[in-house]
C-alpha cells in the first residue's frame, strides 16, 4: 500500500509549506492545487468556479452520504456535491498511485482505509496574520480586521467540507497522528523533524 501523508491546516498556518518541504525531504507526490485543475479539468468547471463553489460551504447539518438523492437542495448546493463526489474520486485515484502527500481537501477522511499519517497544523491569529501578510500580493491592502476575518471564513469552509466527509470535527486531535503550533516557529526548520516523525510511524505500519 502507497505511504500517504495528508496535511490539514488553518488558513495562514504555513501547513501547505510544511506539506511541500516534506515532499521534497522524502521524495513523495504533492498534490494541492493540482487537484484542483484536474477537477476543474474533470468537470468542465474553471478553477476559480470550483474552488468558490467547495469554499461556499453547505448548509447548517448537511452531511454527504455517496448514492442518495440532493434534489431538495438548491441548483447550487447540488453542483457543489457533484464536485465534491468528482473530488474524492480524484483523490483516491492519486493516493493509489504511490507514496504522496496531500493538502487540504478533507483527504485525511477520504483516504482513511488507506492509513495515512494525518498532520493538522494551526496556529494562532497574529502568527496567521504575519504569514499572510508575507505572502500577500503587491496589490492587497486588508486592514487586520479584514484580514482575520477573511481567515474565520475560510477556515469555517474547510471545517464545513470536512464535516461531510468525516464523524470528526475538524482539527479534534482524535482525528491526527500529529497536530502542530507554527506559531513563532519556521516552517523549514520545523519540517525535517516532521519528516523524521512521519517517518518513524509510516515505517511502524508496515
Amino acid at each position: 500500500m502507497p505511504q500517504i501523508i495528508t496535511v490539514s491546516r488553518e488558513f495562514g498556518s504555513g501547513g501547505r509549506e510544511l506539506g511541500k518541504r516534506l515532499s521534497d525531504l522524502l521524495g513523495f507526490a504533492y498534490y494541492d492545487r493540482e487537484i484542483l485543475e484536474e477537477l476543474a479539468r474533470q468537470t468542465g468547471t474553471s478553477e476559480q468556479y470550483a474552488e468558490k463553489l467547495l469554499g461556499r460551504g453547505m448548509p447548517a447539518g448537511f452531511s454527504l452520504h455517496f448514492g442518495r438523492s440532493f434534489t431538495s437542495y438548491s441548483p447550487v448546493t447540488q453542483q457543489a456535491v457533484k464536485l465534491l463526489v468528482a473530488e474524492r474520486r480524484i483523490i483516491r485515484a492519486l493516493a493509489e498511485q504511490g507514496d504522496c502527500i496531500i493538502v487540504g481537501r478533507g483527504a485525511n477522511a477520504v483516504l482513511a482505509d488507506f492509513r495515512p499519517f494525518s498532520l493538522f497544523v494551526y496556529a494562532d491569529m497574529p502568527a496567521k496574520l504575519a504569514r499572510c501578510r508575507a505572502r500577500a500580493s503587491e496589490g492587497e491592502h486588508l486592514t487586520d480586521r479584514e484580514l482575520e476575518k477573511r481567515i474565520r471564513q475560510v477556515d469555517m469552509a474547510r471545517a464545513g467540507v470536512h464535516g461531510m466527509v468525516s464523524g470528526l470535527h475538524w482539527g479534534d486531535k482524535a482525528g491526527y497522528h500529529l497536530c502542530i503550533n507554527t506559531s513563532g516557529m519556521e516552517i523549514k526548520c520545523a519540517a525535517p523533524h516532521v519528516a523524521a516523525y512521519a517517518t518513524q510511524w509510516l515505517r511502524g505500519q508496515g
